[in-house]
């Protein structure tokens, strides 16, 4: 029976493959990405402390494969959180199907978790200067575009 179970779980995640990944298991990676980029680790090492490759890590954080209960559990204490924390903020998706956190996304981009510092330790002044810089690049980009 449970030789069944297990093969039928097998063919269901090789099922679900090629399909686009649940919002759950993008929001679960994005938070494990964001809290490893806070704390300045590689998926490398993150992989090497969890006894994985790193691009299993990759996988995880886009969501594209799912955790397993006891990689999350390791995956915490590995980085310092709990295992619910990787669940903060889902609530707010219940009712749509795509999650859109643009501070999950922001950890995910080259450079972002040092923009995001960056912008924490400027003053004000300085924080304006950034954002209308940044209005002005995404304005180019969308005459760009058009």
């Amino acid at each position: 029976m449970l030789a069944t179970a297990t093969t039928n779980a097998t063919a269901t995640d090789e099922a679900s493959e090629g399909r686009n990944p649940n919002p759950v298991d993008i929001h679960v990676g994005g938070q494990i990405r964001l809290r490893r980029k806070i704390l300045g680790m590689s998926q490398e090492q993150l992989a090497d402390a969890l006894g994985l490759t790193f691009q299993q890590v990759q996988k995880y954080e886009r969501g594209a494969n799912r955790v397993s209960a006891s990689k999350l559990y390791a995956t915490a204490k590995i980085l310092g959180v709990t295992v619910q924390s990787f669940f903060d903020g889902l609530a707010e998706y219940e009712t749509n199907d795509e999650i859109d956190n643009p501070i999950v996304h922001l950890a995910g981009v080259n450079g972002g978790v040092e923009i995001a510092e960056a912008f924490q330790a400027v003053d004000n002044q300085g924080r304006a200067a950034i954002l209308q810089m940044s209005r002005a690049l995404l304005s180019a980009a969308a005459r760009k575009a058009a």
